[in-house]
């Protein structure tokens, strides 16, 4: 309840502040994006980035006014202008000097020149996976993962317990110079790994970088075979032990033994399964520790042999027979 209390009252104060974020379909119907405030006070100026369409005016010379898109290099080419300008990872007012003095050197005495981006489509951020509202979204100022989970219409039903942050090094970043990152370091892609509970109390919030890609993941799940009254998935939205698992199947079958139920774990980074066993009246009794499951376990409460039990699993789930999906609240 708690968890669930912090990111209604995240939501809430990001309601007030809407217009700050917009999405792919709100840029495209021309809302405006205002410029954010630091604490200091300071103007969190937006920086130009590639593919990025800008609208340039020069004062009392309506001919040379027109909109271009920032080239892949990170250019544009004006009127009368013999040379491209860079425009990436400039400020709008920067860009807007460089125009000018451009202008100053061959063609205008004092030209005014005015930069507008309309369409910010550099600084773009993805949230897949189980959200509310996965897609991408154009945001113009500093954001954490919480407030872009939230933007996304927070974790849905679906969510399990972990959130993947695939940041793929995009050139739409402006990078300081002499940051002393080599050229194949930027290149790199890093996978950060959150669980979702540390994500939705704050005590992980990742500061985002443009081309982040979030992804909440689905729900692990867990496979109950055999002897069990509705064998199948088992969802693992918390963590889950052997006789919850079990539970979640309708418990065991008249007459089945409790001596030898087997849990098939799969090899890290390999096919093979290892195998554990376990004594449910030792469970019972308090003498052994009821285990906790991991994702792709098999919980096997059967004699049969581990290759029947993998077959006997792959042909329901591509088959589409009845296995149910049992969800654990």
């Amino acid at each position: 309840m708690k968890t669930v209390g912090i990111f209604f009252a995240l939501v809430m104060i990001l309601a007030v502040n809407a217009g700050k974020v917009h999405s792919q379909s709100d840029i495209a119907n021309g809302i405006p994006t205002p410029v954010a405030v630091t604490r200091d006070g300071s103007e969190d100026r937006y920086r130009i980035g590639y593919n990025d369409t800008l609208a340039i005016q020069i004062f009392r010379h309506p001919e040379l006014a027109q909109t271009v898109t920032v080239n892949s290099n990170g250019t544009i080419n004006l009127f009368r202008l013999p040379r491209p300008i860079v425009a990436v990872c400039k400020s709008e007012r920067e860009l807007a000097n460089a125009i000018a003095d451009e202008y100053r050197k061959d063609y205008l005495r004092n030209p005014e020149v005015n930069v507008v981006a309309t369409e910010q489509r550099s600084q773009a951020f993805a949230v897949i996976g189980a959200v509310e509202k996965p897609g991408n979204y154009f945001i113009n100022r500093r954001i954490r993962l919480l407030e872009l989970i939230a933007y996304a219409g927070g974790p849905s039903d679906e969510a399990g317990t972990r959130v993947l942050v695939a940041r793929t090094g995009s050139t739409t970043e402006c990078k300081m110079p002499n940051s002393g990152a080599s050229e194949e370091e930027e290149d790199d892609i890093t996978l950060l790994d959150y669980k979702l509970s540390d994500i939705l109390e704050a005590k992980e919030n990742l500061v985002m970088r443009p081309g982040d890609i979030v992804s909440v993941m689905d729900a692990d799940v867990v496979y109950v075979y055999g002897n069990v009254n509705k064998q199948g998935q088992v969802t693992m939205k918390t963590p889950l032990t052997l006789t919850q698992a079990l539970a979640s199947a309708e418990g065991l079958k008249p007459a089945t033994k409790k001596d030898k139920v087997r849990v098939l774990r799969q090899v890290a980074a390999g096919k093979d399964r290892v195998e554990l066993v376990f004594d449910l009246r030792e469970i019972d009794r308090g003498r052994v520790q009821d285990p906790f499951l991991e994702p792709n376990d098999i919980v096997a409460v059967s004699e049969d042999r581990t290759k029947s039990i993998l077959n006997g699993i792959r042909n329901s789930l591509t088959q589409g027979s009845s296995l149910l999906f049992y969800r654990i609240p």
